[in-house]
């Protein structure tokens, strides 16, 4: 059986970003109950850090791509864990 992805979420503490951080970890977590094996949310020991992970791959760099609109998260991250899977 293949171990599901687990979502990690690097925030920097300083800036204020634990609350967004834990939004975001409760929609994905709500959206994929059963795709993803949890959620993980990491201070980051760098000012202004804002990454996301899914397993091992950074999808979402903050400096890169800017705070993702969580619709825009969500088709990314189902496209990644569920291709097909209505978003609603």
């Amino acid at each position: 059986m293949m171990e599901k992805p687990v979502i990690t979420i690097e925030y920097c503490p300083k800036c204020g970003w634990l609350l967004r951080a834990s939004y975001m970890a409760a929609e994905l977590l709500t959206t994929f109950t059963d795709e993803l094996g949890g959620a993980m949310l990491r201070p980051s020991e760098t000012g202004g850090t804002f990454c996301i992970y899914l397993g091992e791959e950074r999808i979402i760099d903050r400096r890169v791509d800017g705070f993702p609109d969580i619709a825009a998260l969500k088709r990314l991250v189902r496209n990644k864990v569920a291709p097909g899977k209505p978003l609603g």
